[in-house]
């Protein structure tokens, strides 16, 4: 009876409802947050339960997860609030700013349309889709940023050549028209091709997708940068490289089976959730959100709670190999 009472009271949190809410209107802001957080608190941690690996080494996954995170938060924090705010605001109004051949076509039989599979791939195409758009200047930015902040922690790093004080910077500026935005998804929402697309693709498992391909994306365009960062000596790019290359496939290799696996756990869970709030005008909200924030956490929890100690071991061991081969 205990029990039930505290689950009852997890499910009717407002501190759980308001942050599933979150997740639903800005899935990537969500993801960016998980990270940081993650790369702040866990993968220092795990980093340092790494055994037998030099400290440099150990220090310079850990900077660029954090650099990584940090530029990942901050450049979505300014794309993504908008773009959000303007999707919500058809969510609300899907009239104002869709044709009614458009909600139709993504909507379902006795439900909103914010109900509706097709509209919840289609929008979350755009949310989670932004992610993908920023990888590439993300993973840049994240380049950039590596030097300074070994630099700023580790004044007695042996990483960087010497005389390296050159740090670029550049500013971000977003602008934009109260309706620019949902008027301009819904443009895209009302294209035939565009609708057709998300009834083929609403039962899959995007969410996933979605974020993975990101991380690939993000992989490719960080390792090409680093190999042409002079900030870094020749030996300890490859530390950098094959960590990013190891944590990634790792990532993906064990995410995907484990997202498979807690299936059924979270559709309980959505099952008690959805009956502990019957009647919530956001339920459906709250659904998505959890539908989202799955992927997310087990992506965060595998990559930067699992996965650095086995991409550290490895990565300076294959520097070490490559290290006594030269030597030889």
């Amino acid at each position: 009876m205990k029990v039930n009472s505290i689950s009852q009271k997890i499910y009717k949190s407002l501190i759980l409802k308001k942050g599933l809410e979150f997740a639903a209107d800005n899935g990537t802001l969500f993801v960016a947050g998980t990270s940081l957080f993650f790369s702040t608190f866990i993968r220092p941690a795990s980093t340092l339960l790494t055994p037998n690996v030099d400290k440099e080494n150990r220090r310079l996954p850990f900077v660029k997860s954090v650099a990584s995170a940090l530029v990942y938060f901050l450049v979505t924090l300014g794309l993504s609030l908008p773009l959000a705010k303007g999707i919500k605001k058809i969510d609300e109004r899907p009239l104002k700013y869709l044709k009614a051949e458009t909600v139709k076509a993504l909507g379902e039989e006795g439900k909103s349309l914010y109900d509706s599979k097709a509209y919840q791939f289609a929008t979350q195409l755009f949310k989670l889709g932004l992610g993908f758009l920023i990888a590439a200047p993300k993973a840049i930015a994240t380049d950039k940023l590596l030097a300074p902040i070994l630099k700023f922690f580790c004044k007695d790093s042996e990483s960087l050549k010497q005389n390296n004080d050159k740090v670029e910077s550049a500013q971000l500026q977003f602008a934009g028209s109260k309706d620019i935005i949902p008027r301009s998804v819904g443009k895209i929402l009302d294209k035939e091709g565009m609708q057709q697309f998300s009834q083929v693709m609403k039962n899959t498992n995007f969410r996933m997708h979605i974020i993975a391909l990101t991380d690939i994306l993000s992989t490719a365009a960080y390792t090409s940068r680093v190999k042409k960062n002079n900030a870094f000596k020749e030996e300890k790019k490859g530390i950098l490289i094959n960590n990013a290359l190891i944590s990634t496939g790792l990532c993906l290799g064990l995410s995907y089976p484990l997202d498979k696996a807690l299936n059924k756990p979270t559709q309980r869970f959505i099952r008690k959730f959805c009956a502990a709030n019957k009647g919530d005008k956001n339920l459906a909200k709250y659904v998505e959100g959890i539908k989202l924030a799955k992927p997310a956490l087990i992506l965060g929890t595998v990559y930067y709670g699992l996965i650095p100690v086995i991409s550290t071991f490895w990565a300076d061991r294959i520097e070490k190999g490559k290290n006594s081969v030269n030597i030889s």
